[in-house]
């Protein structure tokens, strides 16, 4: 999370209230996070749910779990829904998992909501904040290529501010965990296939009907190493009987738990290495 000090509550909104109006119709990409579920609830609120469609990329990466909570939030706020099918799955260069896999991933989701917003005369927004900015996010580039905007960043809205704005909306995502595409738990280089990503999905369902929250499931072909919050994790010793049962049931043979803790996209190229990458050292 941000350690930027969090701008005034009031401003905050203010301030993506000026982004969001002259924008008019929106579509905006709704994974059910955090990010783009205040965005979603935000940009109805001052645009009015005609003039907002909340578009949910369905595919093999989105975790079922998280597809049941877009629909409930829909449900739950009024929000103008609709499902869209994205084929990166069907893109060699997204199986093949490299480091740029994201912007082939997110080039399927623009070719999925370009016509959506086409339809509505709209454009198409993303739950980018801040703080990703500073991250390994190759598919932000894509999708400010094709026109995409992100509002909470023009608005100067970091992760924590969108969990202090939500938490004061009473929003029940203000504090819910990060949730990446299932993609992001396979280390680069191993391919992206249906049947690792609903290996994943059956993990994490069943660590959190454990009780767990905020995790990974890092796949490494037969061993999953699993990532828990600091706090979680004397528990996770405890209890390792019920997690290895849970993850060997979901098709895994050995199972590991990460000393270190969750860290969001620990996966993604560090800094250096993507330095050397661009100079052509590796």
């Amino acid at each position: 999370m941000s350690t930027a000090v969090a701008v005034d509550e009031e401003s905050g909104l203010v301030a993506l209230r000026s982004v969001l109006e002259p924008l008019g119709p929106v579509v905006v990409a709704f994974s059910g996070g955090a990010d783009s579920a205040f965005l979603a609830f935000a940009a109805t609120d001052v645009l009015g749910a005609s003039r907002v469609l909340c578009a949910t990329a369905v595919s093999p990466s989105l975790g079922p779990d998280e597809l049941h909570d877009c629909r409930a939030l829909a449900a739950e706020w009024g929000l103008r829904l609709v499902e869209v099918p994205t084929t990166e799955m069907d893109d060699p260069d997204y199986v093949r998992n490299g480091p740029d896999r994201c912007a082939h991933c997110k080039s399927a989701l623009l070719d999925a909501l370009t016509p959506l917003a086409d339809a509505e005369s709209a454009t198409v927004v993303l739950g980018v904040n801040t703080d990703d900015l500073g991250d390994h996010r190759p598919g932000q580039q894509v999708a400010a290529a094709r026109g995409a905007r992100f509002p909470l960043v023009e608005a100067g809205l970091s992760k924590r501010d969108v969990r202090a704005l939500s938490r004061r909306l009473g929003l029940r995502t203000w504090d819910k965990p990060a949730a990446a595409c299932l993609a992001s738990r396979v280390p680069h280089g191993t391919p992206v296939t249906l049947s690792v990503l609903t290996t994943v999905a059956s993990a994490e369902s069943a660590l959190r009907a454990l009780g767990f929250r905020q995790l990974r499931v890092r796949h490494y072909g037969e061993l999953a190493r699993i990532e828990l919050d600091d706090e979680d994790l004397p528990a996770a010793v405890v209890r390792r009987g019920e997690i290895v049962a849970a993850v060997r049931g979901a098709g895994y043979r050995y199972v590991t738990l990460d000393l270190e803790g969750f860290r969001s996209g620990n996966l993604n190229p560090r800094a250096d290495e993507r330095a050397a990458r661009q100079r052509g050292d590796r």
